[in-house]
C-alpha cells in the first residue's frame, strides 16, 4: 500500500522544521544516496507534517556526532509498508508495519553545526524555521512555550549548564523536565507552570504526584508560575534557582559530551570508531 501526501508550502509555523535522530550507517546512506528518510507512523510526532527535515547524529558518527549538521527540504510524504521500503528483506512480522517516508529536495549543510552539551536522547524535535536558523545548541530548539523560551534565555546568561526537556524515568513513567540543571551534589528540576493548564484544580493532585515521584529520584524541584516569570524573573525566579545550584554544590560536567578527538597511548589523536555503543533509538 502506498499513499501520498503532497508537500505543499505553509506560513510559518509550530513544527515546519523536525529534527530526527539519525544512529545507524544504512538509514544515512539512504538519506544520502536517495534523500528519504523513514518514520514510523505510530510514532510521529503530533506536529505534523514538517516542511523541513533535520538530522541529529549520534556519538557513532564521529565528527558528526551529538551534533546536527545536515538539513534539506520536504517535497512529498508519503505513507508506506515496510516491504515496500525494503522488498530485499525477508517476509517478516514488520513487513506490513506503515510508516512516513519522507523524501527532500536535496541536502543542505550548515555552516556552523547546532550541537549538544551533554550525551541525551533525542528523538524528535518539532522546533520553526526562525529558531533553527538562530540555534547554537540543540536546546535552542526546543519549542514548548513562551514561557520556557523566556526561562531559557536567562538560564543560559548565568551559564549553569541547564538542558531543556529532559526525559527522566520515574515510578510514574516518562518525564521530560521543563529544565535540568545537573550539580555536584544533586540535581534541579526547573518547571514553568502555564497560567491554564497546572492551575486547573484537578491538575495539582497530578503535578504534586509527579514531583513526589521525581524527588523519589534524587532530583530538587522548583515550580513557577507566568506571572512570575514575565514580572518577576529577576526577583522570585533566578534566586531561588542560583540557591539551590550554590547549596548543591555547584554545576557538575556529568553527561558533557566529550571532545571531538580522543588521546590513545602514545599520543596520537583519534576520533571514535563508527558506532562504538550504539545508537539512542531504533527507527525498526
Amino acid at each position: 500500500m502506498v499513499t501520498r501526501q503532497r508537500h505543499r508550502n505553509r506560513p510559518s509555523r509550530r513544527g515546519e522544521l523536525l529534527v530526527a535522530i539519525m544512529n545507524n550507517a544504512r538509514d544515512w546512506g539512504i538519506v544520502l544516496d536517495r534523500l528519504w528518510y523513514r518514520i514510523p507512523v505510530e510514532s510521529a510526532p503530533k506536529r505534523w507534517p514538517p516542511q523541513w527535515l533535520a538530522f541529529y547524529h549520534t556519538k557513532g558518527f564521529g565528527h558528526l556526532g551529538y551534533s546536527i549538521q545536515y538539513y534539506g527540504r520536504v517535497s512529498d510524504i508519503r505513507v508506506v509498508e515496510r516491504r515496500l521500503l525494503f522488498p530485499d528483506e525477508p517476509l517478516n512480522p514488520k513487513s506490513e508495519r506503515l510508516y512516513y517516508q519522507v523524501h527532500l529536495d536535496g541536502l543542505e549543510q550548515l555552516a556552523e553545526p547546532i550541537r549538544s552539551p551533554r550525551w541525551r536522547r533525542i528523538v524528535f524535535i518539532p522546533t520553526t524555521w526562525r529558531k533553527f536558523v538562530q540555534a547554537r545548541q540543540v536546546n535552542d530548539l526546543f519549542d514548548e512555550s513562551p514561557l520556557e523560551d523566556a526561562l531559557w534565555g536567562e538560564l543560559k546568561k548565568l551559564d549553569l549548564g541547564a538542558e531543556r526537556q529532559w526525559e527522566l524515568i520515574s515510578s510514574l513513567g516518562r518525564h521530560f523536565l521543563d529544565f535540568a540543571i545537573f550539580c555536584a551534589d544533586g540535581s534541579v528540576d526547573v518547571e514553568t507552570d502555564g497560567d491554564t493548564w497546572h492551575a486547573l484544580p484537578e491538575r495539582i493532585p497530578r503535578d504534586n504526584q509527579r514531583d513526589n515521584a521525581v524527588q523519589a529520584e534524587g532530583w530538587h524541584v522548583l515550580r513557577f508560575n507566568g506571572q512570575q516569570i514575565r514580572e518577576g524573573m529577576a526577583d522570585y525566579c533566578l534566586p531561588p534557582i542560583v540557591k539551590m545550584v550554590k547549596n548543591l554544590g555547584g554545576p557538575s560536567d556529568q553527561g558533557l559530551v566529550p571532545p571531538r578527538l580522543t588521546t590513545v597511548p602514545g599520543g596520537t589523536a583519534r576520533q571514535p570508531s563508527l558506532f562504538e555503543e550504539g545508537g539512542d533509538y531504533d527507527l525498526d
